[in-house]
């Protein structure tokens, strides 16, 4: 059979399956798992499967989801989210975990139903490492460079913008010294921020010039596993397995506020798309407001390791991290978003024409 005979069939199949009469959900591991072809018949939705067979695409006017065969990787409106169990076929029958419904699926296709509008007033901003904790380290000697340095000057080239729009920015660190991991959401919480935003970039032992591209981490759903080991244990924090936690109070928040930042990442820095991802990182976890944590590109990938290094290009990811905290007010907030934007078009009239430069 042709590969275009055969997609064919497929989607005749798909088709089939998604006329036909409600399927009974399943158990596999211990998850609750329903037929997509039934969800999808419930939310305006039609599917198809891929040419190759190893991509389920459900879409309308609005809505685009793709969910890969057997794995737990999907993009959901043009970005990737990990969701926390595979999709699963069984005997023909395409399934989802109703936990990733739940917990992923619904919070960001249906915002205005999860989250309640809060104004965003004040926002602690985490350098992460700092003093004796230097982070990745890319080279040795004079010529190295440390994580702890480019998440100092992105925190206040981060502060610099957000105080311009009227923000009250609250800096976990002040100069390079060590702040212990709870401690960081503890000076959040103190203040009483509306949000908690860790910074750190990313690095890799193998595959160095393929691992690029951001990746931000919001905490994981109680009774799922984090997204990679790094979320249980290692430098972020020790294992809790998968109890609650303090920010659970806050995943829906959160969720939308990764969301909105990785997209936002991904769009205007025209950098690859590593996903929202989810973990119990100590930063997170104790975190009494939506928090989350940035991976803003990989200092081992040579070149977005030299677009790291550079002061202009920090200023263009912190304009983007500007932009996702917008989008995700907008969403939460929309009459709040809409008074902070005619303030904003109205101030950057009057200084149209002034350059500001900055040395660091």
């Amino acid at each position: 059979m042709s590969a275009l005979n055969k997609f064919f069939a497929l989607l005749v199949l798909f088709c089939l399956a998604f006329c036909a009469r409600p399927t009974p959900a399943a158990s596999i591991n211990g998850q609750n798992y329903v037929p997509i072809a039934d969800w999808v018949r419930g939310n305006g939705l039609y599917g198809f499967t891929s040419r190759s067979g190893d991509e389920i695409v459900l879409t309308n006017r609005t809505t685009r989801l793709v969910f890969d065969m057997n794995s737990a990787q999907s993009q959901i409106n043009g970005v990737n989210v990990r969701l926390s169990f595979p999709v699963a076929n069984d005997k023909g029958t395409l399934l989802i975990a109703q936990f990733d419904l739940d917990k992923t699926v619904r919070p960001l296709l249906f915002p205005s139903r999860y989250v309640e509008p809060k104004k965003i007033t004040t926002i602690c901003l985490d350098p992460g490492h700092g003093g004796k904790d230097s982070g990745n380290r890319v080279g040795s000697g004079f010529f190295g460079h440390s994580e702890k340095t480019y998440t100092f000057a992105l925190a206040l080239e981060l502060r610099d913008q957000l105080k311009k729009i009227g923000f009250n920015v609250i800096l976990t660190r002040k100069k390079d010294t060590y702040v212990e991991l709870p401690a960081r959401p503890a000076i959040a919480n103190r203040v009483g921020a509306d949000l908690f935003i860790s910074l750190h970039f990313n690095a890799t032992a193998t595959g160095r010039d393929e691992a690029e591209g951001p990746e931000t981490y919001c905490i994981t759903p109680v009774g799922a596993s984090s997204s990679n080991a790094h979320g249980e244990s290692g430098e972020f924090g020790s294992a809790i397995g998968t109890g609650t936690t303090t920010a659970n109070r806050f995943e829906d928040k959160s969720l939308l506020l990764a969301y909105q930042m990785e997209k936002s990442l991904v769009q205007n820095l025209s950098a690859n798309d590593r996903g929202v991802k989810r973990a119990r990182y100590w930063v997170l976890r104790d975190a009494a407001m939506p928090a989350i944590l940035i991976e803003g590109g990989f200092m081992t990938h040579p070149p977005e390791a030299k677009k790291i290094y550079d002061p202009a290009y920090r200023q263009q990811m912190a304009a983007a991290i500007v932009k996702g905290i917008l989008a995700y007010q907008r969403l939460t907030a929309p009459l709040i978003t809409s008074l902070m934007d005619e303030t904003n078009h109205s101030s950057a009239t009057k200084s149209a024409g002034t350059s500001i430069h900055r040395h660091e």
